[in-house]
């Protein structure tokens, strides 16, 4: 039988589910979660700043292309670090066709967070990518298998060809995905494809398929997962509206509240009845962050749930310490807010935003900061003519948005999300002009409850106080499960 952890650590913006975290949480017996987003850009901003402690370094030498392991340290690592107060080295952007260059370091910056998330344990580890950042989903996914991943999640979207890209890596076959294209013509070309042979240095290591966890907000894409996806869908996480990063929209046209907010109704809510019925793991996300939640949880027929903000406050996290201890801060008073912001993020989601002076989400800060999109992973492909692929963002400068087709109200209100997530892991690019990217955090509705993971007198926790914590009445629940399962076969 099948044994799921009944934790699942949140796999948060870039760079906050490290590797440091997650393997913290899967040493316990729980599942850590890396982010996979922007993994190539974060793996090279750790090699110009010297790759502190050489854990970069450790990961390359297990990497079992060794050459190109080769070619991207001597690319990339500075020794002793970049000069402080001078860019960061950007890489090039992804597009359907990366360059092989490219394409190769998103393998290696995947397998080494995951190689690492790995390390001093037998449990297994996840990975948590965007559906809405498609263009390096293949060569990420196939990196993080290298390393032996366990579970790849997947939310921002409806995750329906993973599955089958899964399927073909573990068989050494070409996997393909479809790229969602605006204003594509029929049967146009849009399709990605990676063979790992193209890459191998010799005869392809045996890989294993790792489980697929699809991350839903609604019955109905529930069911659209299991009915329609290309391969086997594992289990589910369905996150609710509180949840921290992106949320799905409302069902039905958009409303705000008061304070601006989207307004979910009666049709944004789940049904676990329903979900119980689909006869596969699920996990309930989104304001579970406590032993109470997990219990109930369990008692609905949950396998467990997932958790972000309360584990992106761990020690362990890789959020700045300044920011960290300054919303801990906030959460002590019960003063910490967090705004549903509908139009900040360049995907048409609603984005959570932690407020929080001298970051973006104060309006002076973000209005001083000159557009510029130099990341471009929330970039959207277009068909500006036919046969033709290009890409906009409605962060990027209105006047080159515009001049892609895109619409001027489309850029209201847009922040540069890839910027202001590394800016939030310590990592924030620095201009030529001097200029320092912002920091904009992401953090779920209950900002305020992380206050109960302190102990008296301390103002940080780690990773293990907040899973002992969240476990503290479920072992009473599987003691009773066991007792009524021995009453029924009696």
């Amino acid at each position: 039988m099948v044994q799921f952890p009944k934790i699942i650590q949140g796999g948060m913006g870039v760079g906050v589910s490290n590797w440091r975290l997650a393997q913290a949480v899967s040493k316990l017996g729980q599942l850590g979660v890396v982010s996979g987003t922007a993994l190539d850009s974060l793996f090279v901003r750790r090699l110009a700043d010297g790759d502190q402690g050489g854990y970069m370094r450790r990961g390359l030498d297990a990497f079992p292309f060794p050459e190109m392991a080769r070619r991207i340290w001597q690319e990339y690592f500075t020794p002793g670090g970049k000069p402080s107060g001078t860019p960061y080295p950007n890489i090039p952007m992804h597009q359907r066709n990366s360059a092989p260059k490219l394409i190769e370091l998103c393998m290696v910056s995947n397998f080494v967070e995951v190689f690492l998330a790995k390390e001093g344990h037998k449990n297994p580890v996840g990975i948590n990518f965007l559906e809405k950042v498609q263009m390096p989903h293949l060569a990420s996914i196939y990196g993080a298998m290298l390393a032996g991943v366990g579970y790849v999640l997947m939310g921002a979207g409806i995750p329906l060809h993973i599955p089958g890209v899964l399927d073909a890596f573990a068989a050494h076959h070409v996997a393909e995905y479809k790229l969602q294209v605006t204003g594509a013509l029929p049967g146009q070309e849009t399709q990605m494809v990676l063979d790992p042979a193209e890459f191998a240095e010799g005869p392809l290591p045996i890989l294993h398929r790792p489980r697929f966890l699809a991350i839903v907000s609604s019955n109905t894409l529930a069911t659209t997962m299991l009915r329609r996806a290309s391969g086997r869908v594992d289990g589910l996480v369905i996150e609710t509206p509180t949840a921290g990063g992106h949320n799905a929209p409302p069902r039905g046209k958009l409303q705000l509240n008061f304070a601006g907010e989207p307004v979910y109704g009666e049709r944004d809510r789940v049904n676990i009845a329903e979900l119980r019925a689909l006869g596969v793991p699920f996990w309930l996300a989104g304001g579970y962050g406590n032993p109470e939640k997990l219990r109930e949880a369990l008692e609905q027929g949950a396998a467990g749930i997932q958790v972000g903000t309360a584990f992106a406050f761990s020690r362990e996290s890789g959020m700045r310490a300044d920011l960290k201890s300054r919303l801990i801060r906030q959460a002590i008073a019960g003063t910490g807010e967090v705004f549903t912001d509908p139009v900040a993020s360049p995907t048409g989601f609603p984005f959570k935003v932690a407020q929080l002076e001298g970051t973006s989400s104060a309006f002076n800060i973000y209005q001083e900061r000159k557009r510029v999109c130099d990341l471009g992973y929330l970039r959207e492909a277009y068909a500006p003519a036919e046969g033709k692929i290009a890409y906009r963002c409605s962060a990027e400068p209105v006047e080159n948005y515009l001049a892609k087709g895109g619409k001027i109200e489309d850029t209201v209100g847009r922040k540069c999300l890839c910027n202001s997530l590394m800016a939030n892991i310590g990592h924030q690019q620095t201009r030529k002009d001097g200029y320092v990217e912002p920091a904009l955090v992401t953090v779920g509705d209950d900002l305020n409850t992380v206050a109960q993971f302190l102990a008296p007198g301390r103002d940080s926790y780690s990773a293990v106080d907040v899973v002992e914590s969240l476990l503290s009445l479920s072992v009473d629940f599987e003691e009773q499960q066991v007792e009524r399962e021995l009453a029924v076969s009696a």
